[in-house]
């Protein structure tokens, strides 16, 4: 669900409309209700005190006229002008109580109260401003109805005298038709209120639709476009502005496919140059090298500058035939004519073997070499040659750049992976320069006046030889503290790792690592150490990570 509300607009548009709708329609139904509620209530409150007014005062007058000394007929008097005053002049229903004042054996009249009321419906506060006062007075009150429910209410009240003894009347008028009345325009308003949500809920989905749609066929569109499928264009239909957003998507597309296949077409052009050139110089660059290896092998017998000219030339051409070599194999794999011999491989031995053919550059430029091994069995199923190139290429741009501070080559392993990182601690790259460290020609020294500088294609190479092999070749730099490549190779070519068994840079010990001199040495099965942030080896005052 999470994730269908992140990828839908129309979902999210229509929930927000309809969010918005209720929201507003709650607001507004709550506004009218209260305004026909308090309206109902005050025309019937109205209604009613001008009814209890003229009431109370008729049946006062009344009271006042009885002359009678007779308890039984002032009893059945007053009865007669309560039922007849209540039937002449009542519109609303409602219901009477006469109560005595004052308790005394003189009472010619014993309280009266209609069937459907009770005493209790009458308050001690309304009947304490009764009694102490000749005025008319009332009070909001609720009427039990059935025994259970209770209705609104408002009761009258007003003091008379019967043959001079006070008593308290009262006239109570039901208001439960206004409730029902305001419950009525409640539910309709609600019926009227959820219509109206739905409604605008499906005219939002009709509208994000109608904007949604022409979207997500553009999203469909782009995404069959960077599939590779560049005559893929939108169905434009009206002038409208998604009209107009549909006829620029489609020139944009149109301009793209005309740069990318000017762009291929002369990147094949390029391709098939190198390639062509390569092969050409091959046989006269092999009859150079021989003329310059026989002059090479004479050149004790040459003057001193001829002797230096015949070692610069001996030199040169053999970075000739270095690059002559790489542009070849990049043609290999540019033409996807490059292929693996694969077998199983145990890449720790490998790697020691070429730490130890690359020894002399490292003593040349007094670089320590060492060895990091973490877990065990290191056999895979790689093809020998093309990882061998790798890591030896890796090992000696480390030792170019490591400018005479140690370089550690680690090997890790996983049930699914093997590992093999080679950390420098020398001048580092800045992460512009690690995001184009892979790219063909480009070197980090701009004045290319390094010892081993070569073509600038080692990378690249090995880049194209780690994925033949499905694997992963990463790198991270920092200036000052030095570079890292980590070459990622599964066990198996048809099953692919789940993760890197190191981390980038990788972590270990001080005392983990083995020197060149030792490594001749080195028992592949080593057990585990705990291990600590590398970075912290040439530190120490940085303390343990």
């Amino acid at each position: 669900m999470p994730r269908l509300w992140a990828r839908s607009l129309l979902i999210r548009a229509v929930f927000f409309t309809g969010l918005l709708t209720m929201l507003s329609t709650m607001a507004v139904a709550a506004f009218l209700v209260q305004q026909v509620t308090s309206g109902l209530f005050q025309e019937r409150f109205d209604q009613a005190e001008q009814e209890a007014a003229v009431g109370l005062d008729s049946i006062r007058s009344s009271f006042a006229a009885l002359s009678t000394t007779s308890r039984s007929e002032a009893q059945q008097d007053v009865l007669s002008i309560l039922n007849e005053v209540d039937n002449s002049t009542a519109q609303i229903q409602r219901e009477f109580s006469l109560q005595p004042l004052e308790v005394g054996e003189n009472l010619y009249v014993d309280g009266i109260t209609s069937p459907g009321l009770s005493a209790q419906d009458i308050s001690e506060e309304l009947d304490e401003a009764v009694a102490g006062g000749t005025g008319q007075y009332w009070q909001a009150v609720s009427l039990e109805r059935n025994g259970a429910s209770e209705v609104p209410g408002v009761a009258f009240g007003t003091q008379v005298d019967i043959q001079g003894n006070p008593y308290a009347l009262y006239f109570v008028y039901d208001f439960s038709p206004v409730q029902e009345n305001v419950a009525f325009v409640f539910r309709t308003m609600l019926v009227a209120g959820i219509a109206i949500l739905l409604i605008n809920m499906a005219i939002a989905g009709w509208v994000a639709r109608s904007v949604v749609r022409p979207v997500s066929q553009a999203a469909e569109v782009s995404e069959r476009i960077a599939d590779g499928q560049l005559d893929q264009r939108l169905a434009v239909r009206g002038e409208d502005e998604i009209a107009r957003l549909g006829l620029s998507f489609n020139r944009m597309a149109s301009n793209l496919q005309e740069q990318i296949t000017r762009l291929a077409n002369l990147s094949k052009m390029q391709q098939r140059f190198v390639s062509d050139v390569s092969h050409e110089l091959r046989t006269p660059l092999t009859t150079v090298r021989m003329a310059a290896e026989v002059l090479h092998e004479s050149r004790d017998d040459f003057d001193p500058i001829n002797r230096r000219s015949t070692e610069l030339l001996h030199h040169q051409v053999e970075r000739f035939q270095a690059l002559l070599a790489d542009l070849l194999e990049m043609s290999r794999f540019d033409a996807g004519a490059a292929e693996l011999a694969t077998a199983e491989v145990d890449l720790l031995a490998l790697t020691r073997e070429v730490l130890i053919s690359s020894k002399p550059l490292a003593e040349s430029s007094n670089t320590p070499l060492g060895l990091v091994v973490q877990g065990e069995n290191f056999i895979a199923e790689v093809d020998a040659r093309r990882i061998s190139r790798i890591l030896r290429n890796l090992i000696n741009n480390a030792i170019e750049h490591a400018e005479a501070r140690p370089v550690d080559v680690i090997v890790s392993s996983s049930p699914t992976a093997v590992g093999i990182a080679v950390r420098d601690h020398g001048i580092g790259m800045s992460p512009s320069e690690v995001a184009h460290v892979f790219d063909r020609f480009w070197r980090a020294d701009p004045a290319r006046a390094r010892t081993t500088g070569g073509s600038g294609l080692g990378l690249s190479i090995a880049t194209e030889d780690t994925r033949l092999h499905q694997g992963a070749l990463d790198a991270w730099g920092q200036k000052g503290q030095g570079s890292c490549f980590r070459l990622v190779l599964p066990r198996r070519q048809s099953v692919p790792y789940r993760a890197s068994p190191m981390a980038l840079p990788p972590v270990y010990r001080a005392t983990d690592r083995y020197r060149i001199e030792n490594i001749q040495d080195l028992d592949v099965e080593e057990p585990e150490h705990d291990r600590i942030n590398e970075q912290a080896l040439y530190q120490p005052k940085r303390g343990e990570a």
